[in-house]
């Protein structure tokens, strides 16, 4: 598909084009990716410096204690990293008995972190630079300090409302008691400290040494399951990927336990219709979109877990084509609906984009789910847990029902377009939460279908299927067209796209050229694409 680069929406940023690139939601973040580009190291190498900058300057969406997915082309093959983490041991449901649905905030909420295996695994795997190379921007912005960037301080002080009486978080992240001012320099020695104890150890003191001590003793004190054990045996997994085609394209995703597969089922099912007969911005475009979401969240919510405990309905399953095509078949042209789970068996952040003149492109993503995850940061080492065990369910049956030594569902996903000649596309992701997967999909779109450029794409108004008829658009979507999705029976709310809400994610995309990469960096956040 040969890209357009028309500026069709209103936006603070350009398309930006090079051989070697960069795209972050944060600049600083970008620029450490950058100099290590500068230094001889690769996309690879680009993507962890970022990766790891990113815990320091972006706090609010990640952190030391995250974690983390990949896909990687080498230049010859795709290669995807699960570096989630699993329950700890001693989790099983009757501890959560009483309970509808899984902690939210707290150490109950905290599986054990796999940010900093995914570190170690990439950059044995294939870096170029020394391990310890990778973490000097991370610890020069933790040791000096840096200014908070705007987005990120609005996100700070919610951040700071919500958490600030979890253990350990205020010392942390509440200098003076409040959250730091967009413009503010903000120092954190003790991430710094940590900083250099992984890079030294190349992770060894995160899983089996000092900090894993220091995790393991403030989960003791609190009570909490979270064990040196635990940590000890976490492993990240090289996984692949799974994949769905739509035209000249395949959409790749990690493999369950994340939701990138709704994704590749939405995308299956627009295959059976008539999308491509209608505009990107059009009401019978979106509609159709809407609809094929609903009908994938409803599968992956019945049915995804982790992979081991897929065993009644697997990834086949769910995207073979004459299932899809079935669900196709329910989609009504003139009418919203609420649907339910099919039976396909018969008989959920910061991301990086990093890509390189050599042909190496990498999609990272790392987080700690809900903005600062579960508010536990460990003392004197800013190590802030993530909560993901909120997204284990607490329903008898449920392939995704809480046990110790179990990945929970996860929202956070990257993405890879590749072309059915085995060339790369795209690499991608798209920031927040359940618009993860609906944010792959309407950028899978825009690109492939319409040929938008990334920062066309990325710019473009945006959509979010809620619950049952309810959806969520931005402003720029239009009256006229948000009447139309009124008047076809969607339960519409209109959003603004600023950084009071950020329900519409943040998007990062780097897309291969005849001339290099094009890129394009979502203006709902605050990061950039680099490059040279």
């Amino acid at each position: 598909m040969k890209l357009r680069h028309d500026a069709l929406y209103a936006s603070r940023r350009s398309p930006v084009l090079a051989r070697n690139m960069v795209s972050t939601s944060q600049p600083l973040a970008a620029q450490a990716g950058l100099r290590m580009l500068w230094a001889g190291g690769n996309a690879a190498d680009a993507a962890l410096a970022s990766a790891i900058a990113l815990t320091v300057v972006e706090p609010t969406g990640n952190g030391l204690g995250s974690d983390a997915y990949a896909i990687i082309w080498d230049g010859k093959e795709l290669h995807g990293l699960n570096a989630s983490g699993r329950a700890p041991a001693a989790w099983n449901p009757e501890r959560f008995a009483g309970s509808d649905t899984m902690p939210q905030r707290g150490w109950e909420s905290v599986t054990t972190p796999g940010a900093v295996s995914s570190w170690r695994e990439i950059s044995e795997k294939f870096g170029k630079l020394p391990f310890e190379k990778l973490f000097e921007p991370a610890i020069e912005y933790a040791t000096r300090g840096f200014a908070v960037s705007p987005i990120i301080a609005t996100l700070w002080e919610k951040g700071g409302d919500l958490l600030g009486k979890q253990p350990g978080f205020a010392e942390a992240f509440l200098p003076g008691g409040k959250a730091p001012k967009a413009g503010e320099l903000f120092v954190n020695k003790a991430a710094a400290e940590s900083l250099i104890d992984i890079a030294e150890t190349k992770g060894e003191s995160f899983y089996r040494g000092k900090l894993a001590s220091k995790i393991a003793a403030f989960a003791k004190d609190h009570g909490a399951a979270l064990s040196e054990e635990d940590l000890g045996n976490h492993k990240a997994d090289w996984v692949g990927t799974i994949s769905q085609s739509f035209g000249n394209v395949k959409l790749h995703e990690i493999p369950p336990n994340g939701q990138g597969i709704s994704a590749l089922i939405a995308l299956g099912i627009l295959r059976h219709t008539n999308i491509t007969d209608y505009e990107p911005d059009s009401v019978e475009a979106l509609h159709l979109e809407i609809e094929a979401m609903k009908l994938a969240f409803a599968d992956m919510q019945a049915y995804v877990a982790d992979l081991d405990y897929m065993t009644d309905v697997t990834v086949e399953h769910l995207l073979s084509d004459d299932y899809l095509k079935s669900r196709a078949a329910l989609i009504d042209a003139n009418k919203a609906q609420d649907f339910k789970a099919g039976a396909p068996k018969h008989g959920g952040t910061v991301y990086v984009s990093t890509a390189d003149e050599n042909g190496m492109m990498v999609s990272f993503i790392q987080s700690n789910y809900m903005g600062f995850g579960s508010g536990v940061v460990v003392p004197g080492t800013s190590i802030s847990l993530q909560n993901r065990g909120h997204g284990f369910s607490l329903k008898d049956g449920h392939p995704n029902l809480v046990k110790g030594g179990k990945r929970p569902f996860q929202t956070i996903i990257p993405a890879f377009l590749m072309g059915l000649d085995g060339n790369p596309v795209m690499s991608f992701g798209v920031m927040g939460g359940p618009m993860q997967a609906q944010g792959h999909l309407q950028m899978t779109l825009r690109t492939q279908l319409w040929g938008q450029d990334p920062q066309t794409a990325a710019d473009a108004p945006r959509w979010q299927a809620l619950s049952g008829l309810n959806v969520a658009v931005e402003t720029s979507v239009g009256a006229d067209v948000i009447d139309a999705l009124k008047a076809k029976g969607h339960v519409i709310k209109v959003e603004t796209p600023d950084s009071t809400n950020f329900g519409f994610g943040g998007a990062q995309l780097i897309a291969k050229t005849d001339a290099g990469y094009v890129a394009g960096s979502d203006p709902r956040k605050d990061g950039c694409a680099v490059g040279y």
